[in-house]
């Protein structure tokens, strides 16, 4: 079951990003285009980075976070550990970022 609405996300994933590329590249005749169709997938590009970045710190931060509450509930001196623990994954957002801020310099 989690096996079939996984795939079915990728799908509605892929055919979001397929939809942006036919409306970017969607324009009337004698018109300038404007940034054109690389712009507009940069721009879709930096979303995901920064999107799928947050998606994958959450989930370890759910997970990191309800094993520290266990261990500091019997150990209190493992704060220190357990806090670093849990701010690890956080760096998954920031080269998210990091990598939006490049492709938006490319823009």
């Amino acid at each position: 079951m989690r096996r079939r609405g996984a795939i079915l996300i990728l799908v509605l994933i892929g055919l979001s990003i397929v939809s942006f590329a036919a409306v970017a590249a969607a324009q009337e005749a004698g018109r300038p285009g404007g940034a054109g169709i690389g712009a507009g997938l940069l721009g879709v590009g930096a979303g995901i980075a920064i999107g799928f970045g947050a998606v994958g710190t959450g989930i370890a931060q759910s997970r990191i976070g309800g094993a520290a509450a266990g261990v500091i509930a019997e150990r209190p001196e493992m704060f220190g550990t357990m806090l670093v623990l849990l701010v690890i994954p956080e760096t998954l957002v920031i080269f998210g970022f990091v990598i939006a801020f490049f492709l938006y310099g490319k823009i």
